[in-house]
């Protein structure tokens, strides 16, 4: 065999390896690559995602605790995209929002057991006390002699801390305006 042979050969075989990775790029699908960041109309139904925007250009702003992920519900064709959100609410946003394919990692973050009462103030949570187990200065179910349930000798209802009743339907919320 001369030298024209092999460079024959070699060039078929760099034109086919060409092809075939082209072929393997056009074969290739966006949203299939976990991690890719992109404006959710360019997305398909049925993906997982999560750090969307509400506003174009924002930044992320949902579904970015650990272990999290959204999933597109509406094919986004038209202005707005119909997304679950980890809670179970669906919520319409923006197709011009981008969002990142996949789901937030280490999803046993919130298994983790805190070994001692530290642990927690280290996190900057700060100890839940119940109103019965203070004084009457400092809540309105405090004092009382042994385990009394309602502050005092007369018997009010629950309350919250501010004195308002908490139970039997009594509206604690502000009042907020429905269209």
């Amino acid at each position: 065999m001369n030298s024209s042979a092999f460079a024959v050969a070699a060039d078929v075989h760099n034109q086919s390896t060409i092809e075939n990775m082209k072929r393997d790029l056009l074969n290739l699908d966006i949203n299939s690559q976990i991690g890719s960041c992109m404006p959710i109309a360019s997305m398909r139904i049925g993906t997982f995602i999560h750090n969307i925007e509400v506003n174009p250009g924002q930044g992320g702003k949902l579904v970015r605790a650990a272990g999290t992920s959204a999933k597109i519900l509406k094919e986004p064709k038209s202005r707005y995209c119909l997304i679950r959100l980890p809670s179970g609410a669906e919520k319409l946003i923006d197709t011009r929002c981008r969002a990142t394919v996949g789901t937030v990692s280490n999803p046993s973050h919130g298994a983790k057991k805190l070994r001692k009462a530290g642990q927690s103030r280290w996190l900057g949570r700060r100890p839940v006390v119940r109103g019965v187990a203070m004084n009457p200065v400092d809540h309105p179910h405090g004092g009382g002699e042994g385990r009394s349930k309602s502050s005092g000798s007369y018997g009010k209802g629950s309350r919250t801390p501010w004195g308002k009743p908490c139970k039997c339907g009594f509206k604690t919320a502000k009042n907020r305006r429905r269209n």
